[in-house]
């Protein structure tokens, strides 16, 4: 995937050197040329060509947060600390 980018690039940048060495092309058109032909498809296509890699990634990421919130017995810890639940601040007594 990545060598069909690289080789896209390259016929990209070709072709915009062209744009601007041709006795009627202009820098502004060199630039056009990189930017229509070269870095807006090329993302578009990564993106989508990236798509199965990244919903693999977020089901992995999801499984492994499920599976860290769960404890040996299969009880959900409602706020995934290891620590017993209680006050942080202690009970005010009254004396008799």
């Amino acid at each position: 995937m990545y060598l069909v980018a690289i080789a896209w690039i390259y016929v990209v940048l070709m072709m915009a050197a062209a744009e601007a060495a041709s006795p009627n092309g202009t820098l502004v058109g060199a630039v056009f040329t990189l930017l229509l032909y070269g870095a807006l498809p090329l993302g578009l296509v990564m993106y989508i060509m990236r798509t199965p890699h990244r919903r693999r990634a977020r089901r992995a990421r999801e499984a492994a947060e499920a599976q860290a919130a769960t404890t040996p017995s299969g009880a959900v810890q409602p706020d995934g600390g290891d620590h017993a639940a209680g006050d942080a601040v202690a009970s005010e007594r009254k004396e008799p």
